[in-house]
């Protein structure tokens, strides 16, 4: 394996760019190659067997572009889809879930956690069987919050009506006394101050995109594929969708501390 190669990052849509921004400033030198399925997003509301297909279709692509891992930057994909598609790839594989479950188990005090994400991460239960195997006195709370991710993707991070949303949904977690809150979808820390705010300064916010990023570096420093600073070759950073590239383009360019100069759209049903 070439230790030079680029990492694979996908995600339904923009949110698995808050997983590459925190690469880009935990392991600064590594290349990455990002697809978002910007056609086919939200994942959260689909079934299982359609996430496997998607992510497959994905791994396909990746794998052309060389890549020397590939993390899977979506909590649904994740949860439906990882444990599938690992077994089917000879390169290292990782997801969201396993790093940020970890970290809400290792920080609570009082045992009581509360995970937003998709519908198909809540209904899997695959936060709460996790954190559990580091807590296994953990209470976990779960909660759906499937108007956050359309809301991200149509830009509105600071607007009234991503926070009165966020009242709502929050109201039942903050009834449960929860001291730590997963942002269960790589969507939700581009509405981290919005959500900090309405929990108070007593509620902990785990950021699994952060956490995976610690994780990869892990990974590659253990498999002998972190990156060679003077062998670096080819783009740093590439990005491809499967619709609307220039409009994932601007967003892009908006959180992440590299300028994004180009995104290309790719037929994914073909591969």
């Amino acid at each position: 394996m070439d230790r030079n190669a680029p990492i694979g990052v996908f995600d339904s849509g923009v949110g698995g760019l808050t997983v590459v921004r925190e690469i880009i400033r935990q392991i600064p030198d590594e290349r990455v190659i990002y697809f978002g399925d910007t056609a086919r997003v939200p994942y959260g509301t689909k079934s299982r067997d359609t996430i496997i297909r998607y992510s497959r279709q994905i791994i396909r692509f990746l794998r052309t572009q060389d890549v020397k891992a590939i993390v899977i930057a979506c909590n649904t994909a994740s949860a439906y889809a990882l444990e599938t598609v690992k077994k089917e790839c000879d390169i290292p594989m990782i997801g969201v879930i396993n790093a940020g479950a970890y970290m809400a188990a290792k920080t609570t005090k009082n045992g009581k956690i509360g995970v937003i994400g998709t519908e198909g991460t809540i209904n899997s239960g695959i936060y709460a069987e996790t954190i559990r195997q580091w807590n296994s006195g953990a209470e976990v709370f779960g909660k759906a919050c499937p108007l956050f991710v359309p809301l991200v993707e149509e830009g509105l991070l600071h607007d009234s009506v991503t926070d009165e949303i966020a009242s709502r949904y929050m109201a039942d977690l903050k009834g449960k006394y929860i001291d730590t809150l997963v942002l269960g979808c790589t969507h939700y820390p581009l509405i981290r101050s919005t959500l900090r705010r309405i929990m108070g300064d007593n509620v902990q916010l785990v950021n699994p995109a952060y956490e995976t990023a610690i994780e990869l570096r892990g990974l590659l420093e253990r498999e002998g594929l972190s990156c060679s600073k003077d062998r670096m070759e080819g783009e740093k950073y590439q990005f491809f969708v499967s619709d609307l590239a220039e409009k994932f383009k601007n967003f892009a360019t908006a959180i992440l501390p590299e300028q994004v100069k180009e995104t290309k759209k790719i037929a994914i049903e073909e591969y």
